[in-house]
Formats: structure tokens, C-alpha cells, sequence
């Protein structure tokens, strides 16, 4: 009996690792793109506005949307009208199932007039890119994402861009910034009825419409020179223990170009910052 018992025992035991094993090694359903389904992690494009007609599910990150890898375009799958069409130039609107915000291009390789949606939303697409919708991809917290950045004008060359500051401009990186980083707000030179204009009135001009303004630096403000007869913005991605920040800006050590500064101080310094927007 005890040899009978412990067989038993044994077996039993083996078939309780054998299944936990199995229990363990099954993975987490993923999302599969193109296949007809808007599910998490995907960023779905629809041919009719209010997310009708055919919709294409794509990965939350495509450079051009005329491209798919194969030599062909990405194209709307389900049925309804505009399937079997490319969704490139096509879209009306769209669905974000990513986690974070995304910004759709008008120009393939992230370039550009955009419009931005915030994780988990969805909508029409702009004026500016309806049916004109070349690429997409999650926003960057950091780094010279400005869909500008090939396209800024030589200096005393102004250029208008779609938030209504010239191009290549501190002022007009940072109302992209504030648009696709933070994604709050549909940010623009006439923001809440008020001119924003130069980078010295924004503090002002932020109060005037009741948006926060602070002396202290904190990830994702908009800091704020207020010394000089412009000022100049810029966009705060870190801040230290010692209460210094870096930021992302336009226009400061390269005319009309990108650089990126550490361990900034406050102070009305050419090279400091006095007060931060919490957009």
C-alpha cells in the first residue's frame, strides 16, 4: 500500500507541475494590426468622419502611411465605404487605443501641419490633415520632434505655421510642444481670445485666460524669459534635485534650430528662466 500510495502521489504531483507550467507559460493575448479589430495598443483610422466607414488598425508608430514594408500602401480593411482604399490621404478620422498621445502628419516622416489626440480618445481629424494623412506616432517627451525642423526659413524670413507663429521660432516650438506633448490643449497664437504673440507676453497672456503660471520649473511646463526685448520659451523636460532643469528649445544657440540645455537656472539671465506655464 505504501508503494501504491507514493506512486500515486507522484504522479499526482507531477501532473500539478505539469499543469502549473502550462498556466505559466501562457502569454498575454497581443494586439494583431491590420486584422480588422481596434484593439489596445493600436492607433485605428476610419474613411468617414465620426469613426464610420471602413477602419484600418495600425501599430501606434508608421512613417508613411503609403508604405506598409511590402511595397504597398496601408489600406482600410473592414467593410463599409473606403475598403480596400489607401488609408494615406484617405482618413476622416480616428481612434487612439495607444497609452499615450499621438499626433497624425500631413507629410510622411513625421513632418508638417498635425493634429493631436490624447490616449484613448477619439475624433475627426483637422482641416489641416483630413484626408491628408501621411504618417503618425506617439509624441515625444523630449528631443527635436518640431515638425518644422526642415522646413525653417532662413533668418527675416517668416513663414506662418498652422498654431499661427512664424516658423522656427522659440515661440512656435513651444505651442508644438504644448500641442502633441502634453496634449491638453488645441494651443494657438489667439488661445482663449488673447494674442500671445512674443515669448515675453506668455506669462501674461496664460494668466489672462486662467492657466497657471509659477516660479517653479516642473516637467512639461513652459518656461519663460522674461528679460530682453523678446524673452524667449522653451519646454521643460527634466528637473533636478538641486532645482536646475533642461529643456527643449528653438532659436536660442542656433538660429532658427533645435538644441536641448541641462542644469538651466532660474534667474532673468539671457541663458535663465523666470516663471512656468502649467499648460
Amino acid at each position: 500500500m505504501k508503494s501504491i500510495r507514493n506512486v500515486l502521489a507522484l504522479t499526482l504531483g507531477t501532473i500539478g507541475v505539469v499543469a502549473g507550467s502550462v498556466a505559466l507559460a501562457t502569454p498575454a493575448t497581443a494586439a494583431t494590426t491590420e486584422n480588422g479589430v481596434c484593439e489596445s495598443g493600436e492607433f485605428c483610422y476610419y474613411y468617414n468622419s465620426d469613426e464610420q466607414g471602413s477602419m484600418a488598425d495600425l501599430p501606434a508608430k508608421v512613417s508613411d502611411l503609403g508604405n506598409n514594408g511590402s511595397g504597398a500602401c496601408y489600406k482600410f480593411k473592414t467593410s463599409g465605404s473606403g475598403q480596400g482604399v489607401c488609408v494615406k490621404n484617405n482618413a476622416a478620422s480616428v481612434k487612439n487605443r495607444t497609452g499615450g498621445t499621438v499626433s497624425v502628419f500631413y507629410n510622411s516622416g513625421y513632418e508638417g501641419n498635425t493634429d493631436t489626440f490624447n490616449a484613448g480618445t477619439s475624433g475627426n481629424l483637422n482641416s489641416l490633415v483630413k484626408n491628408e494623412n501621411a504618417s503618425h506616432r506617439p509624441a515625444l517627451a523630449s528631443g527635436n520632434d518640431y515638425p518644422y525642423r526642415n522646413s525653417t526659413p532662413p533668418p527675416n524670413t517668416y513663414v506662418a505655421e498652422q498654431w499661427s507663429f512664424y516658423k522656427g521660432e522659440c515661440v512656435s516650438f513651444a505651442a508644438w510642444a504644448v500641442v502633441s506633448r502634453t496634449g491638453r490643449i488645441n494651443f494657438n497664437n489667439s488661445y482663449g481670445g488673447v494674442h500671445w504673440g512674443s515669448a515675453i507676453n506668455w506669462d501674461n497672456a496664460a494668466r489672462q485666460v486662467g492657466i497657471p503660471v509659477s516660479t517653479t520649473p516642473k516637467v512639461g511646463t513652459i518656461a519663460v524669459r522674461n528679460s530682453g526685448s523678446s524673452g524667449h520659451v522653451a519646454y521643460v523636460t527634466a528637473v533636478h534635485s538641486n532645482g536646475t532643469f533642461d529643456v527643449d528649445e528653438y532659436n536660442f544657440s542656433i538660429g532658427h534650430g533645435f538644441d536641448h540645455r541641462t542644469n538651466v537656472s532660474r534667474g532673468t539671465a539671457s541663458t535663465q528662466f523666470d516663471e512656468f506655464i502649467s499648460f
